[in-house]
C-alpha cells in the first residue's frame, strides 16, 4: 500500500521551535523531492533522533567525541549484556591512561563513513546465540558484510570476542568480524582473542597487547594527554552485590502459575509434559539493590544433589575427596554443588573428554562438523556424556577441566515504584525425560525448590538498553510470548506509576490459553484501568494450525506501522529463534505498509535499533 503520510502534521513528531526560515524551507523541499517509501522511511528515522531517550549516550568516549584521525586509536564495541562494553572500557582507560589518544564508541552509533580514514582499530565484539551479533552491532556487521564496505589497506585492527563455549560457534561474530576486515585490506596486528565465560583469563592479555601495540602507534601532545577524557559508568548506580558476594534475599512468595498443580520439589518430579512457570517474590530490604524496569537479577545457585550424586556414580568418585585447584581446597561434592557448571557442555571439556578415550566423539570438532556439535551440545547434558561416553578421570582433573559455575540471569517482572524493596521473578522450570532420566534446569529447579521464607542469593544485572522511554508521552510495542513478558510487567507498572500518557501494547503468546496465559487477570485489569491500551494473543496449540505471535504481528500490521512511523519504541523480549520470526514479520509489516523493498524494511528496524527505538532482551 502506498499512501501519502502526513508526516509533519503528525503531533507526536516534535521539531525543534521555533524553526528559522532556511530550516523550514529545506524541511518543505525535503517533503516534495522525495518519493511516499522514503517519506515513510524518515519519519520513522526522525522520530528516533528526536527522541533518543532512554538509549543510553551515543558516543561513549566524552562530550567532543573526536573524529578519527591518523593517530587516533578507536576502540568500537559491540555487547549483548554488558561484558563487551566493559572490556572495552577497561582498555579504553588503558589508553587514556597511557597518553595515547582515544575514543571510544558503541557499535550501533559508529560512523561507519570515518572507517577509511581510521589507522587503528580495536573491536570488541560478544556473540548472541549461535553466532549472531548482539543487538547493537547488527548494523556495524551489515555494513560491513555489504558492498559499500570500503577496501582498508591503510587499518590495522584487533579483534577481541566474547562468547560461550555451550554454543558450537563459540565467538562466531568476533571470528567472522576479523576475518572480513583482513578481507577488505586491513593488517591484523594479532590474533583475534576468544574469550569464555571467564573473560578476563582472554581480555586480559589481549588487552595488554593492544596497549603495546598502540603504543607505536603515537602518544598525544597537550591538554588531550595531561587531562583524559572522562569514562562514562557502565551503569547508572553502582552495587556492592555481585556474583561473589551476593544479597541473600529472602524468597516471600513462590507459586506456580501455568499447567496443573505442581506435587513437590522432588528433582524426580520434574519429568512433567506440561509447562511449569512460577512467580517469585524476592525481598530486596537491607541490599542497596536498586534496579529500573529491563534490568535482571542474578541467581547464585546450587546445583541439585539428586544431580550431583548422579556425577560422582558416573564417574565411580568419592564426593569426599579433597581437591585442590586454583588457590581452593574442598570436598569433590562441594566443588560440583557450587563452583561448577553441570548442566551446560562445553567445547574444551568435550575435547578433554576425547583426549581421555571417547574416541567416537572426536568427528564433532572437524570442520564442517558444527551442526551436529550444535545438536550435542542441545541435546545432551554432561550427565549424558559422562553416561554414555564413559571415560577414567581424575577428581583433581575432573574439577580442572569444568568451567566455573555460571548465575543464571532473569528478566525483574516488577516496578519498585509499586512494590518498594521487592524483586518479582517470572521463572520457567526447565524439565525433559531424556535418555532414560529426568532432566532439569540448574538455577530454575534450585528457584522451584525454595519455599517462602528461605532465602537466594542475587545481585543486580543492569541492563541499559532496555528501558522505557524517557519521554513518557511515547508509545510503546512489548512483544513478549511466555516468561518474554515478564519485563513488560515491570513496564506497564512503570508506566502506570509514572502517569505516563503514551499508549501501552502487549503483545503475548503461549501454548495454551487456560494453562499458560501468564498474569491474565493483572493484564484485564490493567486493561480496565487504563493502564495497559491494548492486549493481542497467541495460543498457539488451542487450534489445529498452529498460531503464533508472528502471525498477530503480521494480523495487526497496518497498526504496528502506524504506531512506529508516529514514534512508538518496540520491544521484544524472549528466545532467540522467536526473536527472529519476530524480526521477519517486523520487516515484512515495514516493507509491505511503508512500499519498501526488504532491503529498506530492514534498514529501517536497524534504524530504529540504533534511535534505541527498537530494544530487544533475548537469550
Amino acid at each position: 500500500m502506498n499512501e501519502s503520510p502526513q508526516m509533519l502534521a503528525d503531533p507526536s513528531i516534535t521539531l525543534p521551535s521555533p524553526l528559522t526560515r532556511e530550516q523550514s524551507d529545506l524541511v518543505l523541499r525535503l517533503t516534495q523531492e522525495l518519493d511516499n517509501s522514503h517519506l515513510w522511511w524518515l519519519s520513522g528515522y526522525l522520530a528516533g533522533i528526536a527522541r533518543r531517550g532512554g538509549a543510553g549516550p551515543i558516543i561513549d568516549a566524552g562530550a567532543s567525541a573526536p573524529t578519527a584521525d591518523s593517530n587516533q586509536v578507536t576502540v568500537v564495541y559491540g555487547s549483548q549484556t554488558g561484558n563487551a562494553r566493559k572490556v572495552a572500557e577497561s582498555l579504553f582507560a588503558d589508553l587514556r591512561a597511557a597518553g595515547l589518544s582515544a575514543r571510544l564508541v558503541r557499535a550501533d552509533v559508529y560512523p561507519t563513513r570515518e572507517l577509511v580514514q581510521e589507522r587503528l582499530l580495536y573491536v570488541v565484539i560478544s556473540t548472541q546465540g549461535e553466532g549472531d551479533p548482539p543487538d547493537d552491532a547488527i548494523g556495524l556487521i551489515e555494513y560491513l558484510d555489504g558492498r559499500r564496505a570500503p577496501k582498508l589497506p591503510e587499518l590495522k585492527y584487533a579483534v577481541l570476542g566474547l562468547g560461550d563455549s555451550s554454543y558450537a560457534d563459540f565467538c562466531g561474530i568476533g571470528r567472522r568480524l576479523d576475518a572480513r576486515l583482513a578481507e577488505l585490506g586491513a593488517q591484523r596486528l594479532f590474533d583475534a582473542g576468544e574469550a569464555d565465560l571467564d573473560i578476563a583469563s582472554v581480555a586480559g592479555p589481549w588487552r595488554a597487547s593492544a596497549l603495546e601495540q598502540a603504543g607505536h602507534h603515537g602518544k598525544t601532545s597537550g591538554p588531550a594527554a595531561e587531562t583524559p577524557t572522562p569514562i562514562p559508568p557502565a551503569v547508572s548506580a553502582s552495587s556492592t552485590h555481585t556474583p561473589a558476594s551476593p544479597f541473600r534475599a529472602e524468597v516471600i512468595a513462590n507459586q506456580r502459575i501455568s499447567g496443573r498443580d505442581f506435587k513437590g520439589p522432588a528433582y524426580a518430579e520434574y519429568a512433567q509434559p506440561d509447562k511449569h512457570i512460577r512467580h517469585i517474590e524476592l525481598a530486596l530490604e537491607g541490599s542497596d539493590i536498586r534496579y529500573e524496569p529491563g534490568d535482571a537479577l542474578g541467581i547464585v545457585h546450587r546445583n541439585s544433589d539428586a544431580l550431583v550424586d548422579a556425577t560422582l556414580d558416573s564417574l565411580s568418585l568419592s564426593g569426599d575427596a579433597e581437591v585442590s585447584h586454583e588457590g581452593a581446597s574442598r570436598p569433590l561434592r562441594e566443588w560440583l554443588a557450587a563452583h561448577r557448571e553441570l548442566t551446560r557442555l562445553s567445547r574444551p571439556f568435550l575435547a578433554a573428554h576425547i583426549e581421555r578415550g571417547a574416541g567416537d566423539l572426536a568427528q564433532l570438532l572437524e570442520p564442517g562438523r558444527s551442526a551436529d556439535l550444535a545438536r550435542l551440545f542441545n541435546t545432551h547434558q554432561l550427565i549424558d556424556l559422562l553416561q554414555h561416553w564413559p571415560v577414567d578421570w581424575s577428581a583433581d582433573a575432573f574439577v580442572a577441566s569444568l568451567r566455573p559455575v555460571t548465575a543464571r540471569l532473569y528478566s525483574i517482572a516488577s516496578s519498585r515504584k509499586r512494590v518498594g524493596d521487592e524483586a518479582h521473578l517470572t521463572v520457567d522450570i526447565l524439565q525433559y525425560e531424556a535418555f532414560g532420566r529426568a532432566h532439569a534446569g540448574a538455577a530454575s529447579h534450585y528457584l522451584a525448590q525454595i519455599g517462602e521464607g528461605g532465602e537466594v542469593p542475587v545481585f543486580l544485572h543492569r541492563n541499559e538498553r532496555f528501558r522505557v522511554p524517557s519521554d513518557t508521552g511515547r508509545d510503546i510495542i512489548m512483544i513478549g510470548p511466555g516468561t518474554g513478558v515478564a519485563p513488560f510487567r515491570a513496564f506497564v507498572q512503570e508506566r502506570a506509576e509514572t502517569g505516563a500518557s503514551g499508549r501501552n501494547w502487549l503483545c503475548f503468546g503461549a501454548q495454551h490459553f487456560n494453562s499458560d496465559f501468564l498474569y491474565q487477570r493483572e493484564w484485564q485489569q490493567a486493561l480496565q484501568r487504563g493502564e495497559l491500551h491494548r492486549l493481542d494473543l497467541a495460543f498457539s496449540r488451542d487450534q489445529a494450525d498452529k498460531i503464533y505471535i508472528q502471525h498477530r504481528l503480521r494480523e495487526r500490521g497496518r497498526e504496528l506501522f502506524d504506531w512506529l512511523r508516529n514514534g512508538a519504541h518496540l520491544y521484544v523480549c524472549g528466545g532467540i529463534a522467536m526473536s527472529k520470526d519476530v524480526h521477519a514479520a517486523l520487516r515484512d509489516i515495514v516493507a509491505e505498509h511503508g512500499a519498501l523493498d526488504q532491503e529498506d524494511a530492514s534498514a529501517y528496524l536497524t534504524d530504529l535499533q540504533s534511535g534505541g527505538r527498537y530494544s530487544r532482551d533475548v537469550y
